[in-house]
């Protein structure tokens, strides 16, 4: 399911406002980080990720051989079936997203990044990471924790 920048941050806003409202936790030593799941697929390496609040972990891949950037949402624990999503845009690319109700994990989504900055992010339920301007060399990347 694509979804847009904005749809994405509304699916997760709505699932907040439906529940109590709080700011997202800093996660913690005693936070279980989940494990990445291998779904972007073969020759894909995790080269940078970002915790979701104590919820989850989105994770940054990419496969050299293909020059190809692949994102996924994963939860600390599976259960009911939440709001989730994982976005991933590289310069000269349509941003691409995979947003809905899932029980473990959102994505995978591609973008060809060879050479390119990326923008990527990942939400589960109340809570997202946003990391722009990400695995581009000298640059210094900016992320954004965002809860409601």
């Amino acid at each position: 399911m694509k979804l847009s920048r904005h749809m994405a941050a509304a699916a997760v806003l709505a699932s907040a406002a439906a529940g109590t409202v709080a700011l997202a936790p800093q996660a913690s030593a005693a936070t279980v980080k989940a494990a990445y799941n291998g779904v972007c697929g073969s020759g894909y390496k995790v080269v940078n990720s970002a915790p979701i609040g104590q919820k989850g972990t989105v994770y940054l891949t990419y496969n050299s051989t293909k020059g190809t950037n692949c994102v996924v949402t994963v939860r600390n624990t599976t259960g009911s079936p939440v709001p989730m999503f994982a976005y991933l845009y590289a310069d000269g690319s349509e941003p691409q997203e995979d947003g809905g109700a899932y029980k473990s994990y959102a994505g995978p989504v591609y973008v060809h990044g060879r050479g390119k900055c990326v923008d990527w992010a990942g939400g589960i339920d109340n809570q997202s990471t946003w990391t722009y301007g990400s695995n581009c060399g000298s640059l210094k990347q900016h992320r954004v924790t965002k809860g409601w």
